[in-house]
C-alpha cells in the first residue's frame, strides 16, 4: 500500500477528527423564507436560467445550493452514489434530476448531457476532479470547484489572500499523524484546483475556498458545541487569549455566494471567509450567546499549556494560533466581499443551527454521537473549569 493510499484511508477513518482540523449537509423549519429584499434579489437575478450539475449535492453544502438555485429559477442535476440522504430541504429533491454513479470508478451517467455549469462539491481526490473536468469540459461552460482555506496549510502568515502561494507537494517526512492529514488535505485540494483550471482554463473556472462552515445539515459535529452549550447558560468555558482571532461562515452564505458567482459569470479564486469584520474568540462567544435568553458567566482560559494538557487545543471556531496554525483564522475576505459575499447575523445562524439539531431531520444516533461523547469538551466542561480554578487558586 502506498503512502498516499494509507493517508487517504486515515482521512476516511478519522473523518470526525479531520472535521476539526480542516475547514470544509425539507423541513418547514429550514425552508427558504425570503423577505421583500430577497424577493427583489431573485427578480433581479440573471434572466438566463441556468442548468446546474452538482457533483455531490446531498450532504452539507449541496442542499443549500439546491434550495437557493431552485428559488432563483435554475434547474439542478446531482451526481452521487445514492447513499447519503439530505437532512435539510428533503422536499426539494423531487425537483432535482438525480444521476447515480461513483467518481472513483463509474462516470457513465455523465457521459451524455449538457449543462451550463458544474459545481464540484465532492472533490476529495485529484484524479476525481481531473477525470470529471476532462469528461465535461466540452459539454459545460464553467467549472466551480469547492476547495478550502486548507490549501494555505501550513498557515504561517497574516492576511492570507487568494494569491498566497499554496503547497502542491507533501513534505517527505512528517511524524505527527494529524499533521499528515492536514498536509494531505491541503495539497489534494490545491492540486484539484489546478486540475479544474487545466481542463477549463482560468476564464471558465471558479474556485471557492471556505473556512470552517457551520449551520443546518453540518454532520461534522465540530461547531455544534456552541449552539448547544450557549442554550444552557451558566458557566461557559471560553478558550484562548484576548486577541486570538476566529473565522467561520454559515454554510448558506457560501452556498448562495457560489450561485451568484455563477450567475454573474465570474472566474478566479475567492476566500469564502467570515465574519465580515475581524473578531476574537471572546467577542464571538459574547455575540453568539445573545441567540438565547439565558444568563451566562464566561470562564476564560487563556493558558495554552493548560488547554493542551487537558486535551482542549481547539474548540472550533477557535484553533490555537501557534505553529502551523498561526494563520488559520487570518484569511483575507476582501475579494469575496467585493464580489458579493454577504453574511447572516451570527445570532440567527446559531439559533437556526440549534433548531435544526433538535428537529426530526437529525437522527437520534447522530445527536447521541456528540452529546453522549464523554471525551469532548461539551461533557468535560465542568471538570475543566474546576481544574482551571484549582490551578489558579
Amino acid at each position: 500500500m502506498t503512502k498516499k493510499q494509507t493517508t487517504r484511508r486515515q482521512f476516511i477513518k478519522k473523518g470526525a477528527k479531520l472535521g476539526i482540523a480542516i475547514p470544509l449537509i425539507g423541513s418547514g423549519l429550514l425552508g427558504c423564507n425570503f423577505n421583500e429584499e430577497k424577493k427583489k434579489e431573485v427578480k433581479d437575478a440573471s434572466s438566463k436560467k441556468l442548468s446546474i450539475l452538482i457533483l455531490g449535492g446531498t450532504s452539507f453544502l449541496g442542499p443549500h445550493q439546491i434550495a437557493y438555485a431552485l428559488e432563483r429559477g435554475h434547474s439542478v442535476t446531482t451526481f452521487t452514489r445514492g447513499k447519503t440522504l439530505p437532512t435539510v430541504h428533503q422536499d426539494l429533491f423531487k425537483n432535482v434530476t438525480q444521476l447515480i454513479g461513483d467518481r472513483n470508478n463509474d462516470l457513465s451517467a455523465l457521459e451524455e448531457g449538457t449543462w451550463d455549469v458544474v459545481i464540484d462539491n465532492s472533490g476529495r481526490d485529484v484524479e476525481w476532479t481531473k477525470n470529471s473536468a476532462e469528461l465535461l469540459k466540452d459539454r459545460t461552460n464553467m467549472y466551480v470547484f469547492t476547495s478550502s482555506t486548507g490549501v494555505y496549510y501550513p498557515y504561517l502568515g497574516d492576511n492570507i489572500k487568494e494569491d498566497t502561494e499554496v503547497l502542491l507537494e507533501e513534505p517527505e517526512t512528517i511524524e505527527d499523524e494529524d499533521m499528515k492529514l492536514e498536509y494531505w488535505y491541503g495539497v489534494m485540494k490545491a492540486n484539484s484546483e489546478l486540475a479544474a483550471i487545466n481542463a477549463y482554463g482560468k476564464d471558465r473556472t471558479i474556485v471557492v475556498r471556505p473556512t470552517y462552515m457551520f449551520g443546518p445539515a453540518d454532520k461534522t459535529n465540530r461547531f455544534i458545541h456552541w449552539p448547544l452549550r450557549l442554550s444552557k447558560g451558566g458557566e461557559v468555558l471560553v478558550p484562548g487569549k484576548p486577541n486570538d482571532p476566529v473565522q467561520y461562515i454559515d454554510v448558506r452564505d457560501v452556498a448562495e455566494f457560489m450561485i451568484r458567482l455563477i450567475e454573474e459569470k465570474r472566474s478566479g479564486a475567492f476566500n469564502a471567509v467570515g465574519p465580515k469584520n475581524t473578531q476574537d474568540m471572546y467577542n464571538f462567544v459574547t455575540e453568539a450567546s445573545k441567540a438565547f435568553t439565558v444568563e451566562h458567566t464566561f470562564v476564560k482560559i487563556d493558558d495554552y499549556e493548560f488547554l493542551k494538557a487537558n486535551e482542549a487545543p481547539y474548540l472550533v471556531p477557535w484553533i490555537m494560533p501557534e505553529g502551523n496554525n498561526y494563520g488559520s483564522a487570518r484569511a483575507n475576505s476582501d475579494k469575496a466581499i467585493a464580489a458579493g459575499l454577504i453574511y447572516r447575523d451570527l445570532k440567527a445562524s446559531i439559533k437556526e443551527t440549534y433548531d435544526w439539531w433538535h428537529s426530526n431531520s437529525v437522527p437520534e444516533d447522530m445527536r447521541q454521537k456528540f452529546e453522549g461523547d464523554s471525551k469532548n469538551v461539551f461533557n468535560r466542561e465542568a471538570e475543566l473549569i474546576a481544574a482551571w480554578k484549582k490551578h489558579h487558586s
